[in-house]
């Protein structure tokens, strides 16, 4: 049995340093210089040889492109990210299955050029976004053209929380204070950014995307009843701007279209929450590497803690581990 891991991350060499030139304050930080498996390989496989028949799907880590340069600047590090993603998945096919492309999402039009040239000619699984493009929501009109050329490429969109601290936690301040931007803020943003595709019809108008969130959707499974506030009668919904149609059994099987990974940053119960709401199909392993303690192992070791905790049956073990990834992912 495979344990795919369907969302760590990485920074490779060239990406890194290409960002060090854009704005250094990326790369000269606690969070890469202590986690040299980000960029690494040989730190990186010294972590992955610890855990039998562990492989990963590749996903640029943090931080998203469109902080870090626009216009052709961007489009160009993007084109960087996937050639060298790509080149790994082809040196290393024993370590890694495939990868997610980069995009930078300010220039939509240059971002689905970029989408298909990493699906057709570099064999991207699909993409990863992250939850807004510098505090835009991505319900915006200019954006759908790039999720419609997704759902007709029949690929997955992986979706990463971002929020960074210059988003206070009240209106009143300047910063967001003690990494709550991250612990909280990172997790609503996944459900916020769940919420507007839902309402804003997006999912409805392609109902053949395939969204695959981090964390397991954030907050949403843990607040299931709070999904359905107010939507109990017409009129309710109609005060939220919210269409006749979005009854409550609508709008949560609209959540529970999505798909999730398994890491809850080395807890173990909120898998069997996540497992609950969305159902065991729509979970697969992802387990953030490298980040997490002890660069990066704990997230490893936990979480198949947990996938084993939560898996009564070797046949539910399979399926999160491999199966659901090999089947979602078409590897």
């Amino acid at each position: 049995m495979k344990k795919i891991d369907v969302f760590p991350h990485i920074l490779p060499d060239p990406v890194l340093a290409r960002i060090g030139q854009l704005q250094d304050t990326w790369t000269r930080n606690v969070s890469v210089e202590t986690r040299p498996s980000l960029h690494d390989l040989d730190a990186r496989f010294r972590i992955m040889d610890r855990y039998e028949d562990y492989v990963q799907v590749l996903t640029l880590a943090v931080p998203p492109l469109e902080v870090v340069a626009t216009g052709q600047t961007g489009m160009d590090l993007a084109q960087l990210a996937n050639d060298t993603l790509a080149e790994l998945v082809v040196r290393h096919p024993d370590r890694f299955l495939g990868f997610a492309a980069a995009v930078m999402l300010e220039d939509v039009d240059a971002s689905i050029v970029e989408l298909e040239r990493a699906v057709k000619h570099l064999g991207a699984l699909g993409a990863q976004i992250f939850t807004n493009v510098n505090g835009v929501a991505l319900d915006e009109p200019r954006f759908e053209p790039f999720f419609a050329r997704l759902a007709e490429l029949d690929k997955v969109l992986w979706v990463h929380p971002w929020r960074p601290p210059t988003v206070a936690d009240y209106a009143g301040e300047q910063m967001s204070k003690y990494g709550l931007w991250i612990k909280l803020g990172w997790p609503y943003e996944t459900a916020l950014f769940m919420s507007r595709l839902i309402f804003s019809g997006i999912t409805q108008r392609y109902p053949n995307l395939r969204i695959l969130t981090h964390h397991a959707g954030g907050i949403v499974p843990h607040l299931a009843g709070r999904l359905v506030l107010q939507h109990d009668l017409p009129e309710l919904r109609a005060t939220m701007g919210i269409e006749p149609e979005w009854d409550e059994r609508r709008v949560t099987d609209a959540y529970r279209a999505f798909y999730g990974d398994t890491v809850f940053s080395g807890a173990h119960h909120p898998l069997d929450c996540a497992l609950d709401f969305f159902g065991a199909e729509h979970i697969l392993f992802g387990t953030d590497m490298p980040y997490g303690a002890e660069g990066g192992e704990m997230f490893i070791r936990e979480t198949i803690a947990a996938v084993e905790e939560a898996s009564p049956t070797d046949q539910l073990r399979r399926q999160l581990f491999e199966s659901n990834a090999r089947q979602l992912l078409g590897i």
